[in-house]
């Protein structure tokens, strides 16, 4: 069965909070990260946790493609691989933001999320990295880190009355402050 199918029937491991990645290096969990590469380029997405694709472990890929980069502090990045990350924000700023999801296919919903936040974990090799993320990067961030904690968007969403059909999801404003 493909990461696609498994992630599109919603399974249970989404609403869990998933175990830290105890070997990066493990075969079974570099398999998993390339898979999981070859499913976000197959559908197109800017983010993908493991417990998407029915595996509760502690990683997620993210990347910024150039339309949604802002320029200076949100460049545009290939995709990343982020290991038992840690996250928090930089200050109380916060903004709303429009998202989609994957496990939640064909609806959108604006979810307030903090403007920059700070990031820590290992990539696919082991590497120690942080830094700090702004713009559309800390928003996929976040929103993969929820994954990660069993959290799904719309669990964030502070106005019902902004979720709505991706068809319909046009008729909110670009971008609404929190």
């Amino acid at each position: 069965m493909s990461l696609l199918k498994i992630a599109r029937m919603g399974h249970p491991v989404l609403l869990q909070k998933a175990v830290p990645v105890e070997d990066i290096h493990a075969p079974e969990v570099q398999r998993l990260i390339d898979d999981m590469v070859e499913t976000m380029d197959d559908i197109k997405g800017a983010g993908l946790a493991a417990p998407q694709v029915y595996r509760s472990l502690r990683l997620f890929l993210y990347r910024v493609p150039e339309a949604r980069a802002a320029g200076g502090d949100d460049p545009p990045l290939e995709t990343q691989v982020l290991i038992n990350p840690i996250l928090s924000p930089v200050d109380d700023e916060q903004i709303l933001r429009q998202e989609g999801c994957l496990s939640i296919p064909g609806l959108r919903g604006w979810v307030p999320r903090f403007v920059r936040i700070r990031y820590a974990g290992y990539d696919r090799h082991g590497e120690y990295v942080e830094g700090i993320a702004s713009g559309f990067r800390a928003n996929v961030m976040q929103h993969e880190m929820d994954h990660l904690d069993g959290i799904l968007y719309p669990m964030r969403m502070t106005d019902l009355s902004l979720l709505a059909f991706d068809e319909e999801a046009t008729r909110f404003p670009a971008v609404v402050e929190a």
